[in-house]
């Protein structure tokens, strides 16, 4: 989700008034989970912004809250302000140097820490100056008998200069304004089109948006979310207010050969239908002569009902062209039945194919993404520590190591 902290105190001096906005992703999201031993709950990417003097202490901090410095970008308007960032991670720390361009015209090149991915768009449109969409179409993916309202919604963006890749969000700023009478911030949502967009013509964008709806705590009264619902009622020809894109945690490997485990519920699916569309559709296998994807996906995906699995029709006439390659698998909660006899979620899914699980996460090429509700991630270590004991292995010890190798990608809410 979109915030912004502006720290106050800074130094008067020169150095200490430049003002920096640090994007962040893995944040831990509450007080309890403020401790170092707590596990790592990584979700979309935050905005602080920083004075210049308070750099180091906001590195230290954003590192013990298990977060990840993914770009670094000045605010200052003052070209001589606004020079290189070198950033060093050091033991207990990072060294932070600056160096100013040749001269005052000299482009300005994204600050980003030495291991972010090149070529990856980031905040083109922001909130004060968001880029102005048209609805395409708007169209139901639950099907009759299913439960609650699901959307994909296409937005043409053929009019600026929003690009993006597979596994970004894109926020969306509704109308209005919130209780406090101010205007409505932006709420941000995976991506579920490749970079190509659904019409394969690099001008469309597409969600894959959740009407929330629950029940208010003290008054029983049904509440329904303000952006999700003003999303899936939109109709073709609206005008809607764009951001983004945002976030790097959820990127492909370039890597044709890899091995690519997906684990989702819900819309979580979203950025897992991006990656699928780049790896077999025809139209972009066509577009993408440098990716032809021949290793490994496997998609295990957690629905309450049959009627509720978004996108069936098209995820099943890829397993069926791709029997070699795309592995799908169900956990529908009200329709299966776990090894227990209770109701079958996706962790009880992971516990069933944990061997061949494990086997797949000793390759140095597979990549294991997780995107939707944050309570599967417990069932889903649950079942690879009990896995991992087999071979006298400890799970955090190797899900950290992964995680150092960028092998292990989380978006959860």
């Amino acid at each position: 989700m979109y915030s912004s902290s502006a720290s106050g105190g800074a130094a008067n001096s020169l150095s200490g008034g430049r003002l920096y906005l640090y994007e962040v992703v893995g944040l831990r999201q509450s007080l309890e989970t403020d401790k170092a031993s707590y596990p790592i709950r990584s979700s979309g990417s935050v905005f602080i912004t920083v004075p210049y003097n308070r750099m180091n202490e906001f590195m230290r901090r954003i590192t013990r809250l298990g977060g990840r410095i993914v770009r670094i970008q000045p605010l200052n308007s003052d070209p001589e302000m606004n020079g290189n960032v070198i950033l060093e991670q050091k033991a207990g720390g990072f060294r932070v140097e600056t160096g100013q361009g040749n001269s005052a015209n000299e482009e300005k090149k994204p600050m980003t820490q030495a291991k972010a991915k090149a070529d990856v768009p980031v905040n083109i449109y922001r909130p004060n100056n968001p880029f102005i969409g048209r609805v395409i179409s708007n169209e139901p993916l639950v099907k009759p008998g299913g439960i609650g309202i699901c959307q994909h919604v296409k937005f043409d963006i053929s009019g600026g200069d929003l690009r993006y890749l597979e596994g970004q969000s894109i926020g969306i700023i509704p109308p209005g304004v919130d209780k406090n009478g101010k205007p409505e911030k932006l709420r941000l949502y995976s991506i579920g089109s490749t970079r190509h967009g659904d019409d394969l013509d690099d001008k469309t964008v597409s969600l894959c948006v959740r009407q929330l709806e629950y029940k208010h705590p003290e008054t029983g009264e049904t509440v329904y979310g303000v952006c999700s619902t003003y999303i899936c009622n939109l109709k073709p020809g609206d005008e809607v207010k764009i951001t983004g894109p945002t976030g790097k945690e959820m990127l492909l490997p370039d890597d044709e050969d890899a091995n690519i485990i997906m684990l989702a519920t819900g819309t979580g699916i979203a950025p897992f239908r991006a990656y699928l569309w780049r790896m077999f559709k025809d139209g972009e296998r066509a577009l993408n002569p440098e990716y032809q994807f021949r290793g490994l996906a496997w998609l295990i995906f957690g629905v309450a009902t049959t009627p509720n699995i978004l996108y069936k029709e098209e995820l099943e006439e890829l397993q069926a062209k791709y029997p070699n390659n795309f592995r799908l698998t169900y956990a529908i909660s009200r329709e299966q039945k776990n090894a227990e006899g209770g109701k079958m979620y996706i962790q009880h899914r992971v516990a069933e194919h944990a061997a061949e699980l494990w086997q797949l996460l000793q390759n140095e090429k597979t990549h294991t993404y997780i995107c939707g509700l944050k309570g599967m991630e417990d069932g889903i270590d649950e079942a690879f520590t009990k896995e991992a004991q087999k071979f006298g292995v400890d799970w955090k010890e190797f899900q950290r190591e992964m995680k150092k190798a960028g092998r292990w990608h989380v978006e959860t809410y």
